[in-house]
């Protein structure tokens, strides 16, 4: 199904970087809902390109100003480019999605990404409650490397990716998603941040849906925020040029969505806004496989990884268990000890001479590693995280770097 070509795949789905999502001249949507039209079918075999707005649709610019995270509209997010129709595509049915092409837009206007520290009252992140106010690291994209005035000695290889990418949920999916996290929601209906976010008409962008159809569909529409079942916000940086998705179909056409473009990201994108968010296209080549749900027992999608990646050989590996902060013993907490592993990364990158935000947005933003490396040894989980030494232009070896580095540039707060 790979097909290699040298023209260029025609634009289904452009985008103006000064105009909104709302304003577009073909409107995306950023909510989900089966019923927001197709912006164009394509027959199995097509290959085509989707420019995406970054996730906040423009909220955020490069400057040294941390301000725009801290008060940026969370009822935008996240916009998306889409819904593309494939011919053919009934219930379940599969999906095959091959990504040919995950790219910033070229020029140096536009070659630039953005990590975001989301704030505690604001979105918050892994480590809200450590870091509670919103920070700002601006990237420079240079082909294949990204390097970032505000995170000194710092430069990596990325790898390309949609944050998000799905196709439309049926109304029995819809609904159910909306039942069970209205349940999580009443558990603890006044924290901050809240456990799920239900569904909200405010800056719902539905597509061409217009008049009462948009407000009847908005009043119902899931956030775009969480992975679930279709695949939505699963932010896996694995997923780049060369891999292949396998999509559930849960409605006629399938609808495929997607945005939310990474040039980098590690494992758990932890600060949230974690990733390098760009602006860019990708290019795409779809298929089917009829009844291809029951074939394979499909629940949830599954993706062939691609043969490119960064050839990170050495890593500094930081290990976690599930004992809490205040020496509590948990059974087997794999959220606790892969956080467990994240501070004690952190903290030794503070003794390299980052400062606790600059560290906290390298392993978000770099190409980490995240691992359960032990689920089964009781009473503790072991949680680790890779670190590659090469992306550091300052030795970090223990016994090697100084601690008395000079700290540079610091994050933007």
């Amino acid at each position: 199904m790979m097909t290699t070509t040298t023209m260029r795949p025609e634009v289904l789905f452009g985008v103006d970087l000064d105009k909104p999502m709302s304003q577009q001249q073909i409107v995306g949507h950023n909510r989900w809902h089966p019923d927001i039209p197709a912006i164009a079918s394509v027959k199995p075999g097509t290959i085509f390109r989707m420019e995406c707005k970054d996730w906040t649709d423009g909220q955020i610019k490069n400057n040294d100003s941390a301000n725009d995270v801290r008060d940026i509209d969370l009822s935008i997010p996240h916009v998306l480019s889409g819904p593309v129709a494939v011919e053919g595509a009934e219930p379940g049915d599969v999906l095959v999605v091959d990504i040919l092409d995950v790219a910033p837009f070229p020029g140096k206007a536009t070659s630039w990404g953005f990590t975001g520290i989301f704030s505690h009252e604001n979105g918050g992140g892994f480590l809200t409650d450590h870091f509670p106010d919103a920070h700002k690291a601006i990237w420079d994209l240079n082909g294949v490397v990204a390097t970032s005035r505000h995170v000194p000695d710092v430069r990596f290889v990325g790898i390309p990716h949609p944050g998000l990418i799905g196709c439309a949920p049926s109304h029995d999916l819809l609904n159910a998603w909306n039942r069970r996290e209205a349940d999580l929601i009443a558990t603890d209906p006044n924290r901050v941040p809240p456990l799920a976010l239900p569904p909200e008409e405010k800056n719902a962008v539905m597509g061409s849906l217009k008049g009462s159809d948009m407000q009847n569909a908005a009043r119902e529409a899931a956030r775009t925020v969480p992975p679930r079942e279709h695949g939505g916000n699963c932010d896996i940086k694995n997923l780049t040029r060369g891999s292949r998705v396998y999509f559930p179909v849960y409605i006629k056409g399938a609808n495929l969505s997607l945005g939310d473009l990474h040039f980098s990201q590690g494992d758990g994108e932890i600060t949230f806004c974690g990733a390098i968010e760009m602006a860019g296209y990708i290019d795409l080549q779809v298929g089917l496989i009829k009844n291809g749900v029951n074939t394979y027992n499909m629940l949830s999608p599954i993706f062939r990884s691609s043969p490119l990646e960064p050839r990170y050989s050495n890593f500094l590996v930081f290990e976690g268990i599930s004992v809490d902060e205040a020496g509590k013993q948990h059974y087997m907490d794999a959220h606790i000890a892969y956080r467990n592993a994240c501070l004690n990364a952190i903290g030794y990158l503070e003794k390299c001479g980052y400062t606790g935000e600059q560290a906290y947005i390298i392993l978000g933003a770099a190409p980490i590693e995240g691992r359960i490396s032990g689920i089964v040894d009781i009473p503790n989980a072991c949680c680790s995280l890779y670190l590659p030494t090469e992306i550091f232009e300052r030795d970090v070896e223990p016994m090697k770097h100084s601690v008395s580095q000079k700290r540079q540039v610091a994050v933007t707060s």
